[in-house]
């Protein structure tokens, strides 16, 4: 499962491992990690891939620490956590939702969501290998 963490929202992605493509779902309203750990067991999720929002020169502000934050409290629950870093996922879903003629509204979470399948799928594309009986849900 991919993950876009926000303040006010989490945008959320599921992947298939044996197609290797990611599918946005409903963002979460909430950074809640409870509510991630009742997707996660729904969907047959154990491992999560948790954008990391990196500055432009690869280091890490006060963002990418609150995702951290977020990270190891799903840790906590039980869930596997993996960093990918999500630079420019946000301006590349919106972009993309933009030439499909979406403007969703900002509290919507679908531009959240769509951030989140950008960033579960561009692991899935540099991790995962076809056919593999590796799980990468």
């Amino acid at each position: 499962m991919g993950l876009d963490h926000g303040n006010r929202r989490v945008g959320v992605a599921i992947g298939d491992s044996e197609t290797g493509l990611a599918f946005a779902r409903p963002a979460l309203r909430a950074p809640d990690p409870a509510a991630v750990l009742a997707l996660a067991r729904t969907e047959g999720v154990d491992a999560i891939v948790l954008g990391l929002p990196r500055n432009m020169d690869g280091s890490e502000g006060p963002q990418a620490a609150t995702a951290r934050r977020f990270g190891d409290r799903l840790i906590a629950l039980g869930l596997g956590v993996t960093y990918h870093d999500e630079r420019l996922s946000s301006w590349e879903a919106a972009r993309e939702l933009a030439a499909a003629g979406r403007r969703p509204a900002r509290r919507s979470g679908e531009l959240d969501s769509a951030a989140a399948r950008l960033i579960l799928q561009e692991y899935l594309d540099t991790h995962a290998s076809p056919r593999s009986s590796q799980e990468t849900r």
